[in-house]
C-alpha cells in the first residue's frame, strides 16, 4: 500500500505544479545566495590571510559556491519541470527523467548536510589557524622592509582598528614582543641600550602598545606608553583605571566575526534542505497523480498522489535486500576475475 496517498482532482493537480514552480524559483534564489555568500566569505578569508599564516582553509566557501551553482541549476530544471507537468506531451518526455532527478536532488541534500557539519567543524580550525597567525603577526610587525612582511604592520593595524581589538589574547601581547624596528631606536642613548643589553634576546621590550590600540571614545587622551608605570601619568592607576585602549584580544574579536559568517552560512543551508525536500515530496506528488489518470486524455479525471509506492517498512526492506543483491554481485565478479589472474 502506498505511504501517504492523497486523492488530485485537476484544481488540485494545477494548483499543486503551481505552488511548486513558485518553491523551485525560491529555491533558485536562495541558491544564488548561498554563491553569494561563498564568494563573499572566500574575500573575507583572502582579506585577511596574512593574520592567519596564509593558511587558512578555503574548502567550505569553494564548495558554497559550487553548491550555489548546482542549486539553480537543478531547482531550475525542477521549475520547468512543474511547467511543463500539466501538458501530456512534454511530461511523457520527462517521466523517464524525473526517478534520475529526484535521486540526484536526494544526493544534493546529503551534500547540503554535510557542507553544514563543516561550517561548524571549520571553526575550530579557524580559531587555531588565528592563534597562530596572529602570534606570528605580531611577532613580524616591526618588519616593515622584510620581503613578504612590509603590508603586516598595515594588516594588523587595520584589523585592531577594525574590529576594536589589541593583541592576540589582550593588550598585554605586544609586552613580550619587540614591536618597533631597530631603525628607528637610537642605540647611542643610554636608556635605549640598557633595555636592549638587560634582555636576555637582546630585544627592546617596552610596556607599550601601537596607536591602533587606541579606543577613540575614551574621554582621556590614548594613553599608549608606560601603560604599567602610574607615576609616568597622572591621577592614573593601571589596576584600577579604564584603560582608553581595546582590552578584547583580536584572536577572538576575529573569530567571533567569522564564527557568526559560518552560523549564517550554515542557518541558509538548514533552510535550504527542507527547501530541498519540499521541491522533492511536492514533485513526487505531482509525478505519481499524472501517472495514476484513469483516463490521461481527460484531464478532469481524479488520481492519487503518494509519497512512497509501498509502506515505510517495505521501502526499507527492499532497500537493503538491493544493497545486498549488489555486495553479492560484487563479490561474484571479484571471484570470477582471481582465476583469470592466476591463469
Amino acid at each position: 500500500m502506498p505511504f501517504l496517498t492523497v486523492k488530485f482532482n485537476l484544481q488540485n493537480r494545477v494548483k499543486l505544479a503551481q505552488g511548486l514552480w513558485m518553491l523551485y524559483w525560491l529555491s533558485v534564489i536562495v541558491g544564488i545566495a548561498i554563491f553569494s555568500l561563498g564568494l563573499f566569505f572566500k574575500i573575507e578569508l583572502r582579506k585577511r590571510s596574512e593574520i592567519m599564516d596564509n593558511s587558512e582553509s578555503h574548502l567550505v566557501p569553494n564548495l558554497l559556491i559550487l553548491v550555489g551553482a548546482l542549486a539553480c541549476g537543478i531547482n531550475a530544471f525542477g521549475g520547468k519541470t512543474c511547467h511543463d507537468s500539466l501538458d501530456p506531451l512534454k511530461f511523457a518526455k520527462l517521466k523517464p527523467l524525473l526517478r534520475p532527478y529526484m535521486l540526484l536532488c536526494c544526493g544534493f541534500n546529503a551534500l547540503l548536510l554535510l557542507l553544514v557539519l563543516l561550517c561548524f567543524i571549520m571553526q575550530f580550525s579557524v580559531y587555531l589557524t588565528l592563534a597562530e597567525g596572529l602570534k606570528n603577526a605580531i611577532r613580524f610587525y616591526k618588519d616593515t622592509d622584510t620581503p613578504g612582511r612590509c603590508f603586516m604592520k598595515r594588516t594588523l593595524d587595520m584589523t585592531q582598528i577594525e574590529f576594536r581589538c589589541c593583541g592576540n589574547n589582550n593588550f598585554r601581547d605586544w609586552f613580550e614582543v619587540q614591536w618597533i624596528s631597530n631603525r628607528y631606536l637610537d642605540m647611542s642613548n643610554e636608556l635605549v641600550k640598557d633595555r636592549v643589553l638587560s634582555n636576555v634576546e637582546g630585544k627592546y621590550l617596552m610596556d607599550s602598545v601601537p596607536f591602533s590600540c587606541c579606543n577613540p571614545g575614551s574621554p582621556r587622551p590614548c594613553i599608549q606608553h608606560h601603560l604599567t608605570n602610574n607615576t609616568a601619568h597622572y591621577d592614573y592607576d593601571h589596576r584600577i583605571e579604564q584603560l582608553n585602549i581595546w582590552s578584547r584580544g583580536c584572536r577572538g574579536a576575529v573569530f567571533s566575526y567569522y564564527s557568526s559568517i559560518m552560523n549564517s552560512i550554515g542557518a541558509l543551508l538548514i533552510v535550504t534542505i527542507v527547501l530541498e525536500s519540499a521541491d522533492v515530496a511536492g514533485l513526487k506528488y505531482l509525478s505519481t497523480s499524472l501517472e495514476t489518470m484513469a483516463d490521461p486524455e481527460n484531464p478532469e479525471c481524479e488520481s492519487e498522489g503518494w509519497l512512497l509506492e509501498k509502506g515505510m517498512k517495505e521501502t526499507f526492506a527492499d532497500m537493503i535486500t538491493k544493497l545486498k543483491t549488489l555486495g553479492r554481485a560484487n563479490q561474484v565478479e571479484e571471484g570470477a576475475d582471481a582465476p583469470e589472474a592466476t591463469s
